[in-house]
């Protein structure tokens, strides 16, 4: 089977409460749709000084059906008056992988701070105004490996694939 063979069909509403709720919800969804093992994240950024918001409604933070500069644009309105050095922020990702009775998840964080005007054209997102002390530039800034190696995805991603690396070493022996 191939994904040629999988009919397309419209992504589970994001109900949950966690990213872990909401990643396990889109990986059940794959699975009972297709009956194949099934991989599907959730992330959202978390600011200090709001909070923790906009958290597991990073997505929709301006309303539904919003573009990504809608959301940065609201961000930056909430975040007005917060000076440099008290705009902690985190990215955050949950990748769910759902296989019949088994369900695993795994996460990783990229940490920084929320930038006072948009920086970069590379990305997508909250990318312009995500500044990492890892890199030294937002991740608009950053070339796709730079990213890569740094974030929030990326590092869940190698976590998953170090797990699965292990399983499969342990199968062969």
């Amino acid at each position: 089977m191939t994904a040629d063979d999988i009919s397309p069909y419209p992504e589970p509403e994001e109900t949950g409460e966690t990213l872990e709720e909401n990643a396990l919800l889109k990986a059940r969804e794959g699975f009972l749709r297709t009956g194949l093992p099934s991989l599907a994240d959730d992330t959202g950024i978390a600011v200090a000084a709001l909070g923790g918001a906009p958290g597991v409604y990073s997505s929709r933070y301006a309303g539904e059906n919003v573009t990504y500069a809608d959301n940065v644009r609201k961000l930056l309105e909430e975040l007005a008056g917060v000076p440099e050095g008290s705009r902690q922020a985190s990215f955050r990702c949950v990748m769910a992988l759902v296989d019949g009775s088994t369900q695993v998840c795994w996460d990783g964080e990229a940490h920084g701070e929320i930038t006072l005007l948009p920086c970069g054209t590379n990305g997508f997102g909250y990318d312009p105004v995500f500044y990492s002390r890892e890199l030294g530039k937002t991740f608009a800034e950053a070339s796709l490996e730079e990213k890569n190696a740094v974030s929030h995805r990326g590092r869940a991603l190698r976590k998953l694939a170090e797990e699965v690396r292990q399983i499969f070493d342990g199968n062969r022996e």
